[in-house]
């Protein structure tokens, strides 16, 4: 069984996890912000990051009954930028959460998604989604930092101590 309190313990802690990283990324200048790599579904950590956070913006959206998709991040998109938009994000979040009941989270109702396509979701399980989703791209990035000679200190993984 799934509550709102224990969700948001989880997103609290998983959202940590990434203010730690973004707080790294400081470090990058522009042209490193915003540098291609091959081999990444979102070739910069500039696109990476703001991809995890729009997902979870999308599919909390998804929860409320409304489509909230954010265009990629333009030039001028910076890392001050992207913190603001991931404090924008967990706000939104959290509202949900707060708002909702036990009974809420955990039956599964028809949710519209991208393009129109109907499904039968369980809201904690689509909050849970977007909290692996978030630890995927983490990972792409932490290997990009690495890729360019920035290596992320440990402490990244889901925290187990509060």
């Amino acid at each position: 069984m799934y509550s709102a309190q224990g969700l948001l313990e989880f997103c609290k802690r998983a959202n940590g996890s990434l203010e730690k990283l973004i707080e790294h990324c400081r470090c990058f200048s522009d042209d490193e912000f915003n540098r291609r790599i091959d081999g990444f579904g979102y070739s910069t950590i500039k696109h990476q990051l703001h991809h995890a956070i729009a997902a979870q913006k999308y599919w909390i959206g998804v929860l409320e009954d409304r489509m909230d998709v954010d265009d990629d991040p333009d030039d001028s998109f910076t890392i001050d930028d992207m913190e603001e938009y991931h404090n924008a994000v967990q706000r939104i979040a959290e509202s949900f959460l707060r708002s909702a009941s036990t009974e809420e989270l955990t039956t599964a109702r028809p949710m519209t998604t991208w393009g129109d396509i109907e499904k039968i979701l369980i809201p904690a399980h689509v909050v849970i989604r977007t909290l692996t989703h978030l630890y995927h791209h983490q990972g792409q990035i932490v290997a990009m930092c690495r890729l360019m000679n920035k290596p992320v200190e440990p402490g990244l993984d889901y925290p187990i101590i509060p």
